[in-house]
């Protein structure tokens, strides 16, 4: 069985993020970056199946240069190898361009499972596990806690979570699964998969061997700033009763809340 993992590199939760100084973007100097928690799920997931039904594990991710200590990360933990699309004008592209790349680098894997994670804790737009669905033409389950593969290897069944409880599904293969915390519990790397992984081979494409135009997007960011500090107080006096009527007196014509 062969099964691809979809990764993203995202600056660690406790990151102090900041505006840059033009106002327009976001400054990432000094930023420590990790492996998106959600894609950790998936990872794990997808080396458990690859132990309990043998195959591979091919890792796909879009970055920088930086990537690559992603790529080492998951080929750490067990993963085979890692493809990796270089190319400045995907690094930060909306969620579409990034699920038309992810899905070219499929279609020259032909894996018989994408795991993702079920978004990225950087922009948490949860947009590209079924966007690459989309792409493939391939059935989804997105928010999966739960996830059994068929033993003739070509179907599956999942437990998604859904509001007010959970859903099960019955999936035919390949397919696209997007990982929820809950799915497995991420193992750690050991000096022997440290060590293994320095060997294994991370593939660069570029847009152009995978067919790829330069992406464009029809959002334009005007501006980037801090929420703003300033607090105001006012101290509402007399009785009990008369604060409650002072109070909702200023949230009806005053703030306009009620």
């Amino acid at each position: 069985m062969k099964i691809a993992v979809c990764l993203k590199q995202v600056p660690a939760t406790d990151s102090r993020i900041k505006p840059s100084g033009d106002g327009h973007a976001v400054d990432l100097a000094g930023v420590e970056w990790v492996v998106n928690p959600y894609d950790e799920f998936a990872l794990e997931e997808a080396l458990r199946l690859k132990e309990k039904h043998s195959g591979e594990v091919v890792v796909f991710s879009i970055g920088g240069d930086k990537v690559e200590e992603a790529m080492r990360s998951a080929l750490a933990l067990g993963a085979d190898r890692a493809v990796v699309l270089k190319d400045p004008a995907f690094t930060h592209a909306d969620p579409l361009p990034v699920a038309e790349a992810l899905a070219a680098m499929a279609k020259r894997e032909s894996p018989d499972l994408i795991l993702c994670g079920k978004q990225g804790v950087d922009h948490d737009r949860m947009a590209v596990p079924a966007m690459l669905a989309e792409k493939l033409d391939w059935p989804q389950a997105t928010v999966v806690v739960k996830l059994e593969i068929g033993a003739d290897g070509k179907s599956a069944h999942a437990e998604r979570e859904v509001e007010g409880g959970h859903e099960e599904l019955e999936i035919t293969l390949p397919a696209v699964i997007a990982a929820q915390k809950g799915l497995n519990e991420p193992r750690y790397a050991n000096l022997k998969g440290i060590m293994a992984a320095k060997k294994k081979p991370v593939a660069v494409v570029t847009a152009a061997e995978l067919g790829l135009n330069p992406p464009t997007s029809p959002i334009q960011m005007l501006e980037v700033a801090q929420p703003s500090q300033a607090r105001k107080n006012r101290m509402i006096t007399g009785d009990p009763a008369q604060q409650v009527e002072e109070l909702v007196r200023i949230l009806r014509t005053e703030e306009k809340i009620l």
